[in-house]
């Protein structure tokens, strides 16, 4: 009887714990032709069963716009030629989505099927990001921050309040936004003016050079705002790195992604974000991870993904694509990824906490399946 009910205890205790050692990122789409390559640049899962991810299709000189979009939770893929180069995605809901491309913007009411081109932007554009159907923000080089009224149809810019900076702008950008709330968002950039003594020859030609040089510091821009965006406030620091993701909750916390250059002891950071306190804490760093991107859950749980640092130049060699987990953001468990993943960039995208996935740029798109 003793026995019975120890091996009862045991095989609860194991049915419990499965669940979360069973998590694997599987592959759900893979380009896979010898001649060619689909360089995936952004990825967004607007529902369970719709997901749209966009790049370029490279064979030898010719290259050709193009987007992969699943109806089914990625059971099927159609592929989908664009017209320009897509640079980024938001999705509003599961059928309404902008892309913004390196000539201009355009909008889908068919979750990715068919694109249509808007009118011209007074400037050129990095990311779009929408209230509603109407109201929506962009932003892009040389500091632009644009707000429209109509869908993307008229542009005007982005009203801000304060004392602003006066950097070289040709040398700044925003690039990323994010909303915790209808009212709290953030915008988030940088200023790096070009070194005194640049190198002659790309990276990959003196990566001894390119490795020699020390990262320096350099201004962050942030733009928030308390109020849906009517009102917007600048505010700027001194930061080595660049701040490329942020993640924000509705709970008053958020995760926040520093990416440094080649010559940095670390190849990214991941800060923990109290923003209705305004402070931040740093809770991931590792010599031989490079994360670029994070996802924050709606019960608090992170995700860092990224890949294996191979070589001193960590941009140019592919590495094993892998993923970290917390609770706490403190203890960190990698989940298991197809072996075949590997990749110099990842990119994160989810709808809803149980239905998370990660694209590649060499092609690959894996579903994080429990």
């Amino acid at each position: 009887m003793l026995l019975a009910r120890r091996l009862r205890v045991l095989w609860l205790v194991a049915a419990w714990v499965t669940p979360l050692s069973a998590q694997k990122w599987q592959i759900q789409y893979f380009y896979d032709k010898g001649n060619s390559t689909f360089t995936i640049g952004d990825l967004q899962f607007p529902s369970a069963t719709r997901g749209v991810a966009v790049g370029v299709i490279a064979e030898g000189k010719r290259q050709q716009p193009t987007s992969v979009v699943t109806s089914d939770g990625g059971a099927h893929w159609q592929t989908v030629p664009l017209k320009e180069t897509p640079l980024s995605l938001f999705f509003l809901n599961e059928s309404m989505g902008w892309m913004v491309t390196t000539k201009g913007l355009w909008r889908t009411a068919e979750a990715g099927k068919t694109w249509t081109k808007l009118p011209r932007l007074p400037a050129e554009i990095y990311r779009v990001y929408f209230i509603d159907e109407k109201r929506g923000l962009a932003v892009g080089p040389k500091k632009v921050a644009l707000e429209t009224p109509d869908g993307g149809v008229t542009w005007k810019p982005l009203g801000v309040g304060g004392a602003q900076t006066r950097e070289d702008i040709r040398y700044s950008a925003y690039t990323w936004i994010a909303f915790a709330t209808p009212r709290f968002g953030l915008i988030t950039g940088w200023n790096i003016p070009p070194r005194r003594f640049a190198p002659e020859y790309p990276d990959w030609v003196d990566p001894e050079g390119t490795l020699q040089q020390r990262e320096q510091p350099h201004l962050s821009f942030t733009l928030g705002t308390a109020d849906g965006g009517a009102h917007w406030t600048p505010t700027a620091g001194s930061l080595f790195g660049t701040v490329s993701r942020v993640r924000l909750s509705a709970n008053g916390t958020g995760l926040s992604l520093v990416e440094y250059g080649e010559s940095f002891r670390y190849p990214s950071e991941v800060f923990s974000i109290a923003w209705h306190e305004g402070k931040n804490a740093s809770v991931y760093r590792d010599a031989k991870f490079d994360i670029s991107d994070i996802w924050l859950a709606s019960d608090g749980t992170a995700y860092l993904a990224g890949v294996q640092v191979r070589g001193q130049m960590r941009t140019l060699i592919p590495g094993k694509v892998q993923v970290l987990t917390s609770t706490d953001l403190k203890n960190w468990t990698a989940i298991p990824v197809d072996y075949r993943a590997e990749a110099n960039s990842t990119i994160l995208a989810a709808s809803g906490d149980d239905n998370i996935w990660l694209a590649t740029n060499t092609g690959m798109i894996l579903k994080l399946v429990r």
